[in-house]
């Protein structure tokens, strides 16, 4: 049957006998009449992709009785149609704090199916924040999302009011990007009287109001430790999202990439994403204590000769990642280069980084690359060797269809 021929009629039966074909050029099927005495005829006349028209004649020569059967509902072969071949993607309108605004620009360019939204972002005399959402009833009924950065104490305030706000705005669903989660560092007690501030920031944002869909979605990008997923409540589905698969792309764009080893600056990171590079050869730094002081060994894999990497979740004031570069240098390392998804670096600390000027691992770094979760530092160290950003804005654009 060719692609725009609807399927055949259903056969006909009798209620006692095996109907008989009459030489046709159309299909034809002989049926009984009541008590047998007579034999139906039936003819395909026509055939479409709408309906059957059916000319059913008795063997007493009466006029015949035109019977229209609708065919079964099916897709005609070898034919696609793009509303059923391509999924609709979810209109998104998107709010984002000031800080964040080249990256939701990033994210909107990344797919038409992102709209931005403003927020006037004003404070009062007081210095208490005064905030308006901008065409708050233009949003009801829509799926919305909010891009937040919470990178300093100061600024969580203002974008929690309107976290809180948007939900209650009667949106379809309400989704809240939070890149870095800051407080990810302080997950646990080591003594009686600790406070673990992973925790209390888990229980803020758990509490978001339920909006009319359900509750919210929370995208966070490699989280500290995985277990803080237990820290958040049932009125908040976080999604754990990892940028993981940023660094592995690049690494193959590299002209070195079948000489690439992995080295982890601790265990603890080693845990984290050895998976996600298991094939890559691996390097696992330990520090140990000597007298008052901890310094950084290497504990097993071999940097002799190799690209040497360096992943972990964020870097801070960068020490342990210079203590780890001197040592892969020392056994033999023929470059070295960093990744860390947040690049933190409070009170400029990235200047400790220098860059290697062309292969010498002992003064510096060939790459450090960082993603914009913190907006700050990407502003700070654009087009300084030798960090490199890798955008985030696609993988938070995926997200949003989730």
């Amino acid at each position: 049957m060719s692609a725009s021929t609807a399927p055949p009629p259903p056969k006909f039966s009798g209620a006692s006998a095996t109907p008989t074909k009459f030489p046709s050029s159309k299909p034809t099927l002989l049926l009984p009449s009541k008590n047998c005495k007579s034999l139906t005829r039936c003819e395909l006349k026509s055939l479409d992709n709408n309906k059957w028209t059916v000319d059913c004649v008795s063997g007493t020569g009466s006029d015949p009785i035109h019977i229209i059967l609708k065919p079964p509902a099916t897709t005609p072969l070898g034919m696609t149609s793009l509303d059923s071949a391509v999924k609709t993607s979810k209109r998104v309108c998107l709010f984002y704090c000031a800080e964040m605004k080249a990256l939701a620009e990033r994210i909107a360019a990344e797919s038409d199916a992102i709209e931005l939204r403003g927020i006037t972002w004003r404070t009062f005399e007081d210095g208490f924040p005064n905030l308006f959402i901008s065409n708050a009833h233009g949003i009801r009924g829509q799926h919305v999302a909010f891009l937040a950065s919470f990178s300093s104490p100061g600024v969580i305030f203002e974008q929690l009011s309107v976290i809180y706000a948007l939900p209650k705005l009667f949106v379809s669903s309400f989704t809240l990007v939070l890149p870095f989660f800051p407080t990810g560092t302080s997950e646990r007690m080591e003594e009686e009287g600790d406070v673990a501030t992973a925790f209390t920031l888990a229980r803020i944002l758990s509490n978001i109001p339920i909006s009319k869909g359900g509750p919210t979605s929370l995208v966070i990008f490699d989280i500290h430790a995985l277990q803080e997923r237990f820290y958040f409540g049932d009125n908040i589905l976080p999604c754990f999202e990892s940028a993981i698969p940023l660094l592995l792309k690049r690494l193959q764009q590299l002209p070195d990439s079948d000489n690439i080893s992995i080295a982890f600056p601790d265990d603890g990171a080693w845990k984290r994403f050895h998976k996600q590079l298991q094939h890559f050869p691996t390097i696992i730094c330990a520090k140990v204590r000597e007298g008052d002081q901890r310094i950084v060994r290497l504990k097993e894999g071999e940097p002799n000769g190799r690209h040497v990497v360096i992943v972990d979740d964020l870097v801070q004031s960068g020490g342990t990642l210079i203590e780890c570069q001197k040592v892969l240098a020392k056994h033999g390392a023929s470059k070295i280069s960093a990744y860390v998804t947040h690049g933190i670096f409070p009170n400029r600390s990235w200047e400790r980084f220098d860059h290697d000027k062309g292969g010498n691992p002992e003064n510096g770094l060939s790459y450090f690359w960082i993603t914009d979760s913190c907006p700050q530092t990407v502003k700070e160290v654009k087009n300084r060797a030798p960090f490199e950003v890798l955008s985030l804005a696609a993988v938070i654009a995926t997200a949003l269809q989730i």
